[in-house]
């Protein structure tokens, strides 16, 4: 079974050598778990020899499918490293801000900006503590973490685009990276933009095939349409048309309820001794 680091957020590694070969920051892979599967693109969280980490949250028939696997299960395939990596250089001082499950993209990117020689600063956040996951692993990668709970059942009561505003007052911060819901991102981005400092955000539109081909990637980012998987899907957060992309988040949300409805009704037959096959 996936690993379980919160409620319904889980953990796999996946053997896939190529891919861990050239995996960079800010990149991601399309899983299809079997023939009849949907694919679906999940963000590479780390890299450790030949196998890759994803985090996911069980949301829909595919996710929960994915937390069922075993150690040995096989993935039919894993396409990937795909998307343009993160903007990775040395700018002085940068700050990577996670909320929820989104924190699953910042160890990669934190890693390789401390590489680069910059000051890391980590702020993350969630609902409450026990929906915290990375906490020590990027603790261990910055050089400075924040923690913010909506409850304050720990660290700092509030959000994490307080934390970084009380930063941003305080002293220079030359690069924020925020990876999130897509309200989290358009509000803390929004703290940003004030100061003049550059910010990228992670897009996660409805994607397909995650080559440029399909066109339901696409978002506006500077009043250009622009497709996630071959754009990004780092963008500049300043430019991002946030509503556009919350609108168009929501497209499919009735035939993924049916799908979930339908695949739960199955799981119930078979466990009562029905149709085992499929």
């Amino acid at each position: 079974m996936a690993t379980r680091l919160a409620d319904r957020v889980y953990e796999h590694w996946i053997h896939a050598p190529q891919v861990a070969q050239h995996a960079r920051a800010g990149q991601f892979l399309i899983l299809r778990l079997h023939e009849m599967g949907e694919r679906i693109p999940l963000t590479i969280s780390a890299v450790r020899g030949d196998a890759v980490r994803v985090i996911f949250m069980t949301v829909g028939k595919t996710t929960q499918e994915l937390a069922a696997l075993r150690a040995g299960d096989s993935i039919m395939d894993v396409v990937g490293p795909l998307g343009k990596p993160s903007a990775i250089e040395s700018y002085g001082t940068c700050c990577v801000v996670g909320g929820g499950v989104g924190i699953a993209s910042t160890p990669l990117i934190a890693e390789e900006l401390k590489e680069a020689g910059n000051h890391v600063i980590g702020i993350i956040g969630a609902r409450s503590a026990d929906l915290l996951i990375l906490e020590d692993e990027l603790r261990e990668i910055c050089d400075e973490l924040y923690i913010t709970t909506d409850d304050g059942s720990r660290g700092v009561h509030g959000f994490a685009s307080d934390v970084l505003k009380g930063l941003l007052n305080e002293r220079r911060i030359d690069r924020v990276w925020i990876i999130g819901p897509a309200i989290m991102m358009k509000v803390t981005s929004g703290v940003t933009a004030p100061y003049g400092v550059k910010t990228y955000v992670s897009l996660n539109p409805i994607m397909v095939d995650g080559t440029g081909m399909c066109g339901s990637c696409r978002v506006t980012v500077g009043n250009e349409t622009k497709f996630a998987c071959v754009d990004g899907p780092e963008f500049d957060a300043h430019l991002v048309d946030f509503n556009e992309l919350m609108q168009r988040q929501r497209t499919y949300a009735n035939q993924e309820r049916i799908s979930l409805e339908r695949f739960a009704e199955h799981q119930c037959r078979c466990g009562e001794g029905g149709d085992h096959h499929g």
